[in-house]
């Protein structure tokens, strides 16, 4: 197997250069990774960098916390697009969430797929903050609004990707959305496992240690 092909090799630090941008997407193009995932305003340079590879670029929209309006998600999803993004990770509304106002989450998922058409939507959920029956229920949320990924966390909470939440999401879902595991997944071995359940997308800064088998700490 390819562990390279599922990795998003991501950046998303608010103090990351055009240095380390630089920097990542040539590890990215050594590596044949599946895309890098940066912040928008580096976009154009990611562009510029991964032209002549295979590496598609995606970058966040309402991150991390996921509590902008739909119009400005919208609005940035947009021009990220125009400016050379291939995929796009959204932030659910975590307080609508827990108010259970269901619809508006709906509607606010659904409002910003609507508006990309094609390019492929990861709706990041926050598992961390949410109950195993608030996983449950974003994830059939995300289904109903016809997302291409449930993405399980920003990385930038308590604690990120479990092996657990990735099996509740995927019983819930079964075939019919591809799921991204996200935060803590620093090695190949971890990588592998989430893999070999059915996870069709890791995202990981630890791109390179996890191509090499190595072993690292939890990473974002």
């Amino acid at each position: 197997m390819n562990i390279n092909s599922y990795i998003d090799h991501t950046l998303l630090s608010a103090s990351a250069t055009e240095r380390d941008i630089i920097d990542h997407c040539n590890q990215a193009k050594q590596h044949k990774f599946y895309s890098v995932c940066v912040n928008s305003c580096y976009v154009p340079l990611a562009k510029q960098l991964l032209k002549d590879s295979n590496v598609k670029i995606c970058t966040v929209v309402g991150f991390p916390l996921g509590a902008t309006s739909t119009e400005a998600k919208i609005f940035e999803a947009k021009q990220a697009i125009n400016d050379g993004a291939h995929e796009i990770d959204m932030v659910m509304n975590l307080g609508v969430f827990k108010s259970k106002n269901y619809v508006e989450v709906f509607k606010d998922i659904k409002d910003v797929k609507t508006a990309i058409g094609r390019i492929p939507l990861k709706v990041i959920i926050e598992i961390s903050e949410l109950s195993k029956n608030g996983i449950v229920k974003a994830s059939e949320i995300c289904l109903d609004a016809k997302v291409d990924f449930i993405k399980t966390s920003t990385g930038f909470t308590k604690s990120g990707a479990t092996l657990t939440a990735a099996k509740i999401i995927r019983k819930t879902v079964r075939n019919n959305c591809k799921i991204k595991a996200s935060g803590g997944i620093g090695d190949y071995e971890t990588a592998r496992k989430y893999i070999d359940i059915g996870v069709e997308r890791i995202g990981t800064s630890k791109g390179v240690n996890i191509s090499n088998g190595e072993l690292s700490d939890a990473d974002y």
